[in-house]
């Protein structure tokens, strides 16, 4: 017969792209070999459905879900697969995945651990390599946090926030944890509470926070106590850019005139946008207003400064209305 034989098919199907290889699910061996002389009813003929081929090459997932019932079920879910294949080899592993034997319990862990059905499919988008690790192993970093004093609704928290959080190592959380106890003198129970209102803390470099603290102290020349105070109220500072978190202070300290202790007492301000600061602060001096000396009368606080709507500012702040801001703004 000139027919190829099965093991000739078989070594065909071997030489598909490794992506298409990993979703052909056929056993060739438990294949019987066809025969040319076989003769079939046209009752069994009409019944044989072609399956859909395969792409041979493709750019993006969606090409591969109607033969892949693992990405079929996390589109259902609601993954997003056209984020998904931007994150390196993601695609791929989605690809060797069997939804039954891998996904399912994964699934499953991530709803026990606190993620709702609804919050699945963007946590997966944003981190698909949960999907291939090894479930004893991410058994394992919740009972460390468990062990820690993280209570459940807590750790549910830091892992919406912060999804690579569980691809780390016990080690490196002991690490990260004792890092921010020491450097920066914190209590158990402070050093918990700043990494479960930014639990990124846990997962991003290093080199940056241990910047921005030289930055505080060495270039904006706060005391060790005080950095300790801005940090635990706002943690946010120890990922900002180096840049904005000088010219904020900058601003602040040698234009408007705030000491140190007060910026302390109010490191929020650090979040706020500097263009927003400057806008409302050249109102008020031109308004005679701009007085943050709590020990004056007139006293207007640095969270009132940058915390209200414009409205609020304009009428309780400034004693002005919105009309006369913007005519201002119009100005500058």
């Amino acid at each position: 017969s000139n027919l190829p034989s099965v093991r000739e098919e078989q070594a065909k199907a071997e030489t598909l792209p490794d992506l298409n290889a990993k979703i052909l699910d056929e056993d060739w061996d438990d294949i019987p070999p066809s025969s040319a002389l076989e003769v079939i009813s046209e009752e069994e003929a009409v019944q044989i459905i072609a399956e859909p081929l395969l792409p041979f090459q493709s750019s993006t997932l969606r090409d591969y879900v109607d033969h892949s019932e693992t990405l079929a079920k996390l589109v259902h879910l609601g993954v997003n697969l056209s984020q998904v294949e931007k994150r390196q080899k993601a695609g791929q592993l989605l690809l060797t995945l069997d939804f039954e034997k891998d996904v399912k319990k994964i699934l499953l862990f991530l709803k026990d651990v606190g993620i709702e059905d609804n919050q699945l499919g963007a946590f997966l988008t944003k981190n698909p390599y949960i999907l291939g690790e090894d479930l004893e192993a991410l058994e394992t970093r919740v009972a460390y946090l468990k062990s820690k004093k993280f209570g459940k609704s807590e750790i549910a928290q830091m892992v919406s926030r912060a999804p690579y959080l569980l691809l780390f190592s016990v080690e490196r959380l002991d690490n990260r944890l004792g890092f921010f106890k020491n450097e920066l003198g914190l209590s158990v129970k402070k050093t918990k509470d700043l990494v479960i209102r930014l639990p990124r803390l846990l997962t991003g470099k290093l080199e940056p926070v241990k910047e921005n603290l030289q930055v505080c102290q060495i270039e904006l020349g706060f005391q060790r106590n005080e950095i300790q105070q801005i940090v635990y109220k706002t943690p946010k500072i120890l990922t900002a850019s180096k840049k904005r978190l000088k010219q904020t202070f900058d601003y602040l300290h040698n234009i408007m005139g705030i000491p140190h202790h007060m910026l302390t007492r109010f490191p929020q301000v650090f979040n706020s946008k500097l263009l927003r600061i400057r806008e409302r602060h050249m109102f008020l001096a031109f308004l005679g207003r701009a007085q943050y000396d709590p020990a004056q009368p007139s006293y207007i606080s640095l969270d009132q400064l940058v915390s209200l709507p414009d409205e609020v500012f304009c009428t309780e702040i400034a004693k002005a209305s919105m009309q006369d801001f913007e005519n201002f703004l119009k100005t500058l």
